[in-house]
């Protein structure tokens, strides 16, 4: 599992270690790291000796790490420029290290000038700039020295994290590098796992620096990974039913959208369920595919017995699908609604259920709720979930280029799915993460964990169905399977 940390809570962690380690040992110990990464990258454009490195150099300790991490690249043969977007404020000691290594200091003006300096040639830049205290996007001077020698097509690396994103919300408010790699030292932030910040950041390697100790235990944001995955979901014993297994029952489907309706089915039965009912319209449409579903043309309550509910994919806004919902959100069972049923939701009756309830809105489903421009939620989307989960006393599964899933429990960490692919982007996908999570959900998996499986599995099946490309949302459903012997393999 990968988890990140609160600038606060980094920030303790190293005055902490600081305080037990001789002086300059820490930035040593990041420098060396980023060194060994930058060399790595070097190495598969040709070799180290001889190869062309600009460093973008900040006032603060990223800065001191650039220039410490180009001097071991200099002893090395190689030739390496520290560009200063801050003269007079760089960290002296690397100044001095990188200066008796035999690399060259420029200043920003002169910087912007270093490719056509070496011929227009340049193997590496590294982005140093500003660390994770910095706010508000790069300053216009950096900003255009990031465009010069982005312009070159050299890769990219960044010291922590990319200069002007926003380390505790993956929040980017102004211009910000965007790095082919990132090196990030002790731990990951929140910045580098939740976009849009997350975008500019590239591959991500996490360089040890014996932070780990003086951390807190549980994380601001977590990321869980194939065996975390693996280790939650549920699989059938020698004396499991289908009652065992988990009923699920699928209240979606209208007249106008009948098609939600065997999506979200397809999702449910693909997703692990002993059984599905299908409340709606479409239950022609629902057997015609599916014709091991139990239908029932309703009310939810008089269709049998559940273990969770989904409602709400295409169900439209009449009368009808409004006393549905009602309907569903009475029952003493868990609850995902998504999509026309978040629009329906009486947000009171919601936060007076015992039961559990998990809320899957897109950006606009999610401003609409909190009442702000879907840009503000697209923007700050660590900040939008939270407030969700808190606001209706729910699991919030807000889906995006990140998912991220949050409680109204304030202490638990938030989590971001790591394998979601722009192939989602496509009508209809959305209800087959709706029935998958609710399979889960009625397989007995707690509310945040059934999201956070659900929506690994659902990124994992379309990535398996586009193989680079286009999808149709049934695809991702019929690759739910495929997706789920990758994570137990």
């Amino acid at each position: 599992m990968r988890s990140a940390y609160s600038v606060q809570t980094v920030r303790a962690a190293e005055r902490a270690l600081m305080a037990r380690l001789p002086e300059g040992a820490l930035m040593q110990r990041a420098a060396a790291g980023l060194a060994a990464a930058c060399a790595d990258v070097l190495r598969r454009r040709g070799r180290v000796y001889g190869s062309r490195v600009v460093l973008l150099v900040g006032s603060g300790d990223n800065g001191g790490d650039a220039l410490y991490a180009g001097a071991r690249l200099a002893r090395r043969g190689a030739g390496v420029r520290a560009v200063l977007t801050a003269p007079g404020r760089a960290h002296a000691g690397g100044l001095a290290a990188l200066l008796a290594a035999g690399g060259r200091i420029v200043e920003g003006a002169e910087g912007a000038r270093s490719a056509d300096a070496w011929g227009g040639h340049i193997d590496l830049v590294v982005d140093g700039i500003t660390g994770i205290g910095g706010r508000g996007g790069l300053r216009p001077d950096a900003a255009e020295l990031v465009r010069a020698l982005a312009a070159t097509g050299a890769p990219l690396i960044a010291v922590d994290l990319p200069s002007g994103v926003e380390a505790g919300t993956g929040e980017v408010l102004g211009e910000a590098v965007r790095a082919d790699a990132t090196v990030t030292f002790g731990t990951y932030k929140p910045g580098l796992l939740i976009d849009p910040a997350a975008e500019r950041a590239g591959a991500l390697h996490l360089v040890d620096i014996g932070l780990g100790p003086e951390l807190p235990a549980v994380p601001e944001l977590e990321v869980l990974q194939y065996a975390d995955v693996a280790a939650l979901l549920p699989v059938p014993g020698a004396e499991s039913d289908k009652y065992r297994r988990g009923v699920v029952g699928i209240v979606a489907g209208s007249a106008r959208y009948p098609g939600a309706a065997v999506l979200a089915v397809s999702g449910a039965l693909r997703g692990g369920a002993g059984a599905v009912r299908y409340v709606g319209p479409g239950a022609g449409a629902v057997i015609a595919r599916h014709p091991e579903t139990l239908v029932h043309a309703g009310p939810p309550s008089k269709a049998g017995r559940v273990q969770a509910w989904v409602v709400g994919p295409g169900l439209g806004d009449g009368a009808q699908a409004a006393e549905a919902v009602r309907d569903v959100l009475a029952a003493e069972v868990p609850v995902l609604v998504d999509a026309d049923g978040l629009r329906l939701l009486d947000a009171g009756a919601l936060r007076e259920r015992t039961a559990p309830t998990v809320l899957t809105p897109h950006a606009g489903e999610a401003a609409a709720l909190l009442g702000v421009p879907r840009e503000e939620v697209e923007a700050g989307r660590l900040a939008a979930v939270r407030e969700l989960a808190a606001r209706y006393r729910a699991t919030v599964l807000l889906k995006g280029s990140t998912t991220l899933i949050a409680t109204d429990d304030p202490d638990t960490p938030v989590r971001a799915n790591p394998t979601g692919t722009s192939w989602l982007a496509t009508a209809g996908s959305g209800d087959v993460l709706s029935g998958l999570t609710g399979s889960l959900l009625a397989a007995g998996l707690a509310p945040r964990d059934a999201a956070s499986a659900g929506a690994h599995l659902h990124g994992l099946a379309a990535r398996h169905a586009s193989d680079g490309s286009p999808v149709a949302a049934q695809d991702v459903a019929e690759a739910i399977g495929a997706a789920w012997r990758d994570v137990r393999a």
